[in-house]
């Protein structure tokens, strides 16, 4: 029997669809003992992260020999978890297979790329997204549009190829691209927006604060490159 087979039949075990509330923890632990299928999937995806990981390394050294400064502070990656894949497919009502979770769930690999300018961002995704084995799925521009949360971030969803023993496979990435500001109001704000216990009166009270803060953050980011342009003149 396959790999994906065997899981598909462990995936299939119940006679009817998972229900959240019902054997949805039955089928994780099934999933666990029998896991090297999965196994495979999830390193497929550790695979592609370090693919996109190292292209956006190799702009940010050459880009720094034209511009004196690397585009890029930081980038962090992830790949969600085997519990966390399967309880999305179960809540969008999709089979629980290694091939449904492949066709259908594009932010299983994460990365994140934060950068020091606003224009940074859109030249170094533009640099990227011209590579030759990097292919566009959707592109979303917060930045240019923000939630009405005052979110801002530019969101890329791409397929990249993995080289692997049984040959090419090609795999969803989520990159998100934002500035240091950017990124510190989105790690305040998930933190805060995912805090139990909080009346409705205060949740609104605060949303509107976190969309003032977006607006002063946005301000600063703008005076940071001005800043940085009266540098380069003189």
């Amino acid at each position: 029997m396959t790999g994906n087979n065997k899981l598909n039949s462990a995936l299939s075990a119940s006679n009817g669809p998972l229900q959240a509330n019902g054997n949805i923890n039955q089928m994780l632990e099934q999933l666990h003992a029998d896991f090297d299928p999965v196994y495979s999937m999830l390193m497929n995806y550790q695979c592609a992260v370090m693919e996109v990981e190292t292209k956006f390394n190799v702009l940010n050294n050459r880009l720094s020999l034209q511009d004196e400064h690397n585009p890029i502070e930081s980038i962090k990656s992830r790949v969600k978890s085997l519990d966390s894949i399967v309880r999305k497919l179960d809540k969008l009502g999709l089979p629980i297979t290694i091939e449904s979770a492949e066709e259908n769930l594009q932010d299983i690999a994460g990365v994140r790329v934060v950068c020091s300018f606003v224009d940074d961002i859109h030249r170094i995704a533009e640099c990227f997204l011209a590579q030759e084995d990097v292919t566009l799925v959707k592109r979303k521009d917060y930045i240019q549009n923000p939630k009405p949360s005052g979110y801002r971030s530019l969101h890329l969803i791409i397929k990249t190829p993995v080289y692997t023993e049984n040959g090419k496979k090609d795999m969803f990435v989520e990159i998100q691209m934002r500035t240091i500001a950017m990124d510190f109001w989105a790690s305040l704000e998930h933190k805060l927006r995912y805090k139990k216990n909080i009346n409705p009166q205060t949740a609104e009270e605060l949303a509107k604060e976190l969309e003032a803060c977006a607006e002063e953050s946005a301000k600063l980011d703008e005076k940071m490159l001005r800043i940085r342009e009266r540098i380069a003149r003189d």
